[in-house]
């Protein structure tokens, strides 16, 4: 389920970052409202659109063969997905909880960027801190314990939020033990041991935000075994 937001043809687009460059008249685009759960595009559908976070988070994923989901990225306000090398999107993105996204035709920045050599060069960034996103998740994968995986995404999700020390999660402990490829239990004991060492408190009673106490402790579990 979604909702238009759009109130006329002239309302300015809310994008962020490397797309508030890209927003200019002639460059198609539309803001869209998605409720907790709802589909935003899915796996192998035309890729018309790029997409980005306003507010809330979305999680793109994909369904493997025996019937589990492999969550690829979690994005946040500001963040960019959906843009893809080729003409169909590789994974499913949904609405972590309500969620804000602006929608931009991508037939519209490829032709404007046909005669913008500025916009070429915010495509290439995007397209590169993509790529870097994947690369840093399939080496989180490649961690042996699951007490580094933990640790390792604790320390991104720090790096993403504006507190230094307070992370707020949208997701689900469900959501990141299938961002990193571990059982929920697994997820629920180690963030229990971190609490019980004291490199973290949580802070709410659905345990969704974490005070982080001692974050060299949360960089000693990703560096050793």
């Amino acid at each position: 389920m979604f909702t238009n937001l759009n109130m006329g043809p002239k309302k300015r687009p809310r994008l962020l970052g490397e797309l508030d460059d890209l927003s200019h008249t002639r460059v198609s685009s539309s803001e869209f409202k998605y409720r907790k759960g709802s589909e935003i595009f899915g796996q192998a559908e035309p890729a018309d659109y790029i997409y980005q976070v306003i507010e809330g988070a979305v999680r793109t994923h994909k369904l493997l063969s025996d019937g589990r989901r492999q969550i690829g990225a979690f994005h946040l306000p500001g963040d960019i997905f959906g843009l893809e090398n080729g003409d169909r999107h590789r994974f499913t993105a949904e609405a972590v909880v309500d969620t804000t996204v602006r929608l931009i035709k991508r037939k519209s920045l490829e032709r404007e960027a046909k005669n913008d050599p500025a916009m070429v060069r915010s495509l290439l960034t995007m397209t590169t801190d993509n790529l870097q996103h994947v690369e840093n998740h399939l080496l989180l994968l490649g961690r042996q314990t699951a007490q580094e995986r933990v640790g390792a995404f604790l320390l991104e999700m720090r790096g993403r939020q504006t507190s230094a020390d307070v992370i707020s999660l949208p997701m689900s402990r469900l959501d990141i033990a299938d961002y990193l490829g571990l059982t929920l239990e697994t997820v629920s004991r180690v963030l229990s041991k971190f609490q019980r060492k004291g490199y973290l408190r949580f802070s709410d009673r659905r345990q969704r935000q974490f005070v982080v106490l001692n974050a060299a402790g949360l960089v000693l579990a990703r560096a050793h075994r």
